[in-house]
């Protein structure tokens, strides 16, 4: 109970400390009237300078939202909208009496920096979705794809238009051009659309809008302005075709004796990107054969979990539009875009004399993707994709043979969702299919078959303040015994834990059911504090990695969260919150597995620094993984502290720094670390940035192996000292908004060294140190050539098993270098130049000095892939 009594009172404090006054109220909506142009349309060079601009009036009046909700700005702002047949134009002025310190940073598109104004449309009117399109003091455009009411902002949208800036003795104008075809809209005469104008002023960080929508109201879209005027156009159906050209030349460390390592290789490769405009409400996005060479490296990490690691999504044609397909099952995604095109999962045995080449990932041999929105508030997405069999080639002394290693496989994707009530309630239906064409025994471990599908809702009521949510999924595998067997056993379920009374494994299934969901009701928006409280389960048969990405079932979960947010700046404080958060976790067989709270506060301060901080606090839990399907073993309690730094985000030169400290009771393990980022700006062009990172951490319980002796299971911990060093390094060179230069880099280092070994006698003993047996000098000792550990329980001189020494030094350097030059509006040019190393230089220790010398190590060479890629886009 003291913890709670803490957490209450530092919540309350916090409160307390901002002095805050209620949020305002938004205002009616206003309303801009424009007006369609006859003759000549406005050149769009940025100075306004067209007599066309003089058909319309001004619209302004912009209301401060960010720091002091509700006040005037300190700069005012106007803007002119116009349109024709095909297209939207739009006029700002952005007015400062102090021109000469307006923040012009030079970036890539979809920057986001510096003083910059934002056009959000919603063309549809639905009141949920709309089309944002930003434009920066220097000339640089982004753009992003708007939905559920300003929950997801998509910025992988990458429409096509044109907008210009330029200096003026008041501020700074602009001007844009936004085709109707990349807009979504209905068929009728007259239109209203909902708008809303904002900007920012980069030195005082203060955002304002044309249309009063309060920092803290509940929702978005639905509180924008209404643009009148549009009268008798027509969607604009047109189709897109990008055809693309790639030359790739690979440099690397020969291997002697191997005929597929000769030190070079290269290939020249083909495909096509595509969007058509099906209807007027509905997008086809496909693309064959695709390759992603310029996408930037995933960065490196040493996983000594029992679970998979997460990678994000980075390939454009996967990210842009992945917010309609979004369902999770707790925080379990349905859909995983990265399992398409994965790495091949069978990976043959050879013998003497024998090499292998195996490609790193599958090939996709095509992609569909249909997403759109009705009118009638229906958002649509579907996605269709085919990877093709690959086969490994393998050789020994010249003869050839091959053995496939991943099978064709067909992936699908649907989502629908159906707004009711005018946006204050949703329902929906998610379903995927995994099909795969297994003619390989090797490859009858995988799933011949996987489906899931759920439903959802969502309700608001009282302008949106509180809402309640849910959803259920299920999902059903199939296969062979063997592949039923290893889903069974696999680190998500552990079904052959000898402690799990409610499970069983059953060797001879060839399907598995399963079923998970949520349940949530809050409250957002309304006055300073906002609230949630609900559950979700995972049954032990969910199964959805086959297309989705799930770590664990076979849990209940209860949460509960409230947080306070100063809608105003306080005598202290530009902005205030603090948040409090609970958790209780079971298993279906009604054990309480974990119990936890968490505290965390933010503030922005008056010279614009930023601090957050907080806590984490768990009871003693019950590990299921722990001992990687052996019997559930109970982890001491835990504290987590942390806290972050960072410094005016406005400078030139500016850094953060985010210290942890964790810690296990009973002295069971120990931990910190620190990251810190520096960002320079020596020109507006020009961003450099170093992140670098260190942890350090003890565990008594670290996972080993599990040895069969007498009969007996022996599950064999250690005690381990991890130390993990990296720094990401990025330099980016904005030449002009469409000539860019980019390089990243990380050298990345991980050092384990084992110890104090011991079996585990007893897991669920009350007493910490009676759930485990340390071994001693004379019961284990490692071999000669230290590459083994022997264990005599009995010591009698016999060697009762034996294990690899867990001891590890990784090293690895990944690099991406991109010259992009987009020639004319989605059309680019690609030069790409990546390199990897990876070395186990055999360190005893963790150093600097031996991370670095291992980096530059002579003897060792890197594997350089150099490409060419030119994409050209076609408008039919």
């Amino acid at each position: 109970m003291k913890y709670y009594s803490l957490a209450l009172l530092f919540f309350v404090g916090t409160i307390f400390l901002a002095q805050a006054q209620p949020a305002s109220s938004s205002s009616s909506k206003k309303v801009y009237t424009t007006s369609e142009i006859k003759n000549a349309v406005p050149t769009i060079d940025g100075h306004l300078d067209d007599e066309v601009w003089d058909e319309v009036e001004w619209g302004g009046d912009f209301v401060q939202y960010r720091p002091d909700n509700g006040a005037a700005p300190t700069e005012p702002t106007a803007f002119k909208i116009l349109y024709d047949d095909k297209n939207l134009y739009v006029a700002i002025m952005c007015y400062d009496s102090e021109p000469d310190k307006i923040e012009r940073r030079m970036t890539r598109r979809d920057g986001f920096e510096g003083d910059r104004v934002t056009i959000n449309i919603d063309s549809y009117h639905d009141l949920q979705s709309a089309f944002s399109f930003t434009l920066s003091a220097s000339g640089v455009i982004s753009d992003a794809a708007v939905t559920n009411n300003g929950g997801n902002w998509d910025r992988n949208w990458d429409p096509i238009w044109v907008a210009k800036t330029a200096n003026h003795k008041d501020g700074w104008t602009g001007e844009a051009r936004i085709p109707l075809s990349q807009l979504r809209f209905s068929k009728k005469k007259k239109h209203v659309w909902g708008l809303q104008i904002e900007r920012r002023l980069f030195r005082l960080e203060e955002r304002s809008g044309w249309q009063p929508i309060p920092n803290n109201a509940p929702g978005w879209v639905h509180l924008f302005g209404e643009l009148h005027g549009i009268k008798n156009i027509k969607r604009q159906k047109q189709v897109e075709v990008s055809p693309y050209l790639l030359a790739q030349m690979e440099r690397f460390e020969a291997e002697e004796g191997n005929p597929f390592l000769t030190g070079k290789d290269s290939k020249v490769n083909v495909g096509m990107d595509g969007k058509v405009a099906v209807t007027s409400d509905l997008t086809l996005d496909f693309t064959f054969n695709p390759d992603f060479g310029q996408v930037e490296a995933d960065p490196s990490q040493v996983n000594l979990s029992a679970y998979e690691i997460f990678l994000r999504e980075r390939r454009p044609f996967f990210t842009e539009g992945k917010n309609i397909l979004s369902y999770r099952v707790a925080t379990d995604p349905l859909f995983h875009s990265r399992r398409i095109g994965r790495a091949p999962q069978y990976l043959p045995d050879l013998g003497e004399d024998e090499y292998m080449e195996l490609p790193d990932r599958s090939t996709i041999l095509g992609a569909l993707k249909l997403t759109g929105r009705t009118k009638q508030g229906l958002s649509v997405g579907v996605l269709e994709s085919i990877t093709k069999e690959e086969r490994a080639k393998i050789d020994h002394n010249g003869e050839r043979r091959e053995e496939t290693i991943e099978p064709m496989t067909n992936y699908f994707v649907g989502r629908v969702q159906q707004d009711l009530n005018k946006g204050d309630s949703q329902v929906g239906v998610m379903m995927t299919a995994t099909n795969r064409n297994i003619d390989d025994e090797a490859l009858e471990f995988l799933h011949q078959s996987a489906y899931t599908g759920g439903v959802d809702f969502r309700h608001s009521w009282e302008n949106r303040t509180y809402y309640l949510e849910g959803n259920v999924a299920m999902s059903q595998v199939n296969g062979t015994t063997e592949a039923l067997l290893r889903t069974q056993t696999s680190s998500a379920r552990f079904y052959q834990r000898p402690d799990a009374d409610h499970l069983e494994v059953d060797s001879s299934r060839t399907s598995l059911t399963g079923t998970g969901g949520k349940l949530e009701f809050g409250r957002r928006g309304k006055g300073n504090i906002g609230y949630e409280v609900g559950g979700t389960w995972k049954s032990p048969g969910l199964a959805i990695n086959d297309i989705g990405f799930l770590r664990s079932t076979d849990l209940i979960r209860q949460h509960f969260w409230i947080g306070y947010n100063s809608p105003r700046p306080t005598k202290s404080f530009r902005r205030l919150s603090a948040s409090f958060s609970q958790y209780t976790n079971w298993d279906f067989g009604g054990t309480n597995l974990s119990n936890g709270i968490s505290l965390s506060a933010s503030a922005e301060l008056k010279n614009y620094w930023g601090v957050r901080m907080g806590t984490s606090l768990g009871t003693e839990s019950v590990s299921r993984s722990a001992l990687r399907g052996g019997p559930s073993f109970i982890t001491p309690g835990s504290t987590y502290l942390w806290m972050s730094v960072s410094s005016d985000e406005r400078k030139k030169l500016r850094f953060s720094t985010s210290p942890y400290y964790s810690s296990r009771n009973q002295g069971s393990s120990d931990g910190f670390g620190i990251s810190m980022n520096f960002n320079y700006q020596p020109i507006n062009s020009v961003n450099i940035s170093l992140s670098p990172r260190y942890s350090w951490r003890i565990w008594e319980q670290q996972y080993v192996t599990t040895q069969d002796y007498q009969e007996l299971k022996r599950y064999i911990n250690a005690s381990i000292e991890q130390n993990t060093a990296s720094l990401s390094i990025r330099f980016n060179y904005s030449i002009r908004p469409n000539l860019s230069l980019q390089y990243y880099g990380q050298p990345y280092v991980s050092t384990g060294n084992y110890d104090e070994f011991k079996r585990i006698t007893d897991p669920d003993n009350r007493i910490y140190e009676d759930r485990f047996h340390v071994f001693n000098d004379n019961e284990i000792f490692l071999d000669d050539n230290e590459e083994s550990y022997l264990v005599d329980e009995n010591q009698d001189g016999v060697t009762d098993y034996s294990f690899d020494n867990p001891n590890f030094d990784f090293l690895q350097f990944r690099s991406n270098f991109v010259m992009r030059w987009e020639y004319k509006p989605g059309s680019a040019l690609f030069l790409v130049w990546n390199k990897e190393r990876t070395e186990n230089p055999g360190m005893e220790n963790f150093s600097i000095s031996g991370s670095v010398d291992g980096f530059l190590d002579p003897e060792s060479e890197a594997h350089n892939t150099f490409l060419l890629k030119f994409t050209h886009r076609f408008v039919l």
